[in-house]
This record gives structure tokens, sequence and C-alpha cells, in this order.
């Protein structure tokens, strides 16, 4: 079955980085378009960065551009968010998510925190 399994989530001061992964499974990878998004209590989930399927083009949401870097690797089929310089408003759970031809599959979530 499918399954897309977050790591790299924590606890960091303000003005640090963290690396997120994604590890997916279950389908072909290299055809899915991956995302990352991020989420509050309260609020609607947000997408904070998104690759091509071939690496070619991405986009971030204004808030994290300059400071967070998606890629994605299709041999090892990951996907991953490097996160610098990171605010307090950056807290959140992240989710992986991959949006095939067919579907669009969730992971379970890792929890970010920034805080002093």
């Amino acid at each position: 079955q499918v399954q897309l399994v977050e790591s790299g989530g924590g606890f960091v001061l303000p003005g640090g980085s963290l690396r997120l992964s994604c590890k997916a499974s279950g389908f072909t990878f290299k055809n899915a378009q991956m995302s990352w998004y991020r989420q509050v209590p309260g609020r609607e989930r947000e997408r904070v960065a998104v690759i091509q399927t071939d690496g070619g083009w991405t986009n971030y949401v204004a808030s994290v551009k300059g400071r967070f870097t998606i890629s994605r690797d299709d041999d090892k089929n990951m996907v991953s968010l490097q996160m610098d310089n990171l605010k307090p408003e950056d807290t959140a759970t992240y989710y992986c998510n991959a949006a095939t031809p067919l579907d669009h599959y969730w992971g379970q979530g890792t929890q970010v925190t920034v805080a002093s």
C-alpha cells in the first residue's frame, strides 16, 4: 500500500535549521509531484513548497522563500525540505503530499516547534 513516512521534525531555537525527509513507497514516485504542507491547529493546511516530477520546477509560499529548499531523489523515493533561519511562526505539523495522475496521498505528519 501507499506510504509516506516523514522524519526530521523537532524543537529548534529561532534562527536554527531542520531538515525534513519523506520516504515514499507503494506508487511510482518519479511520476508524482511532491509537496510539503503545514498546519497549525484551528487553521487550514497550507502548502509550503512543491517540486515538479523532474525536479525542474519548484515553488514556495511567500513566507518561506529564501529560507526553505525542497528537493527530491527519485532513486531513493525521497523528498526533503531544508528549513533554515526558522522563525516561531514556522511552528506547525508538516505533512508530505504526493500528487499522482490518479490520486493524492498524505503522510502522518511531523511536528516542528520553533521557540526560545
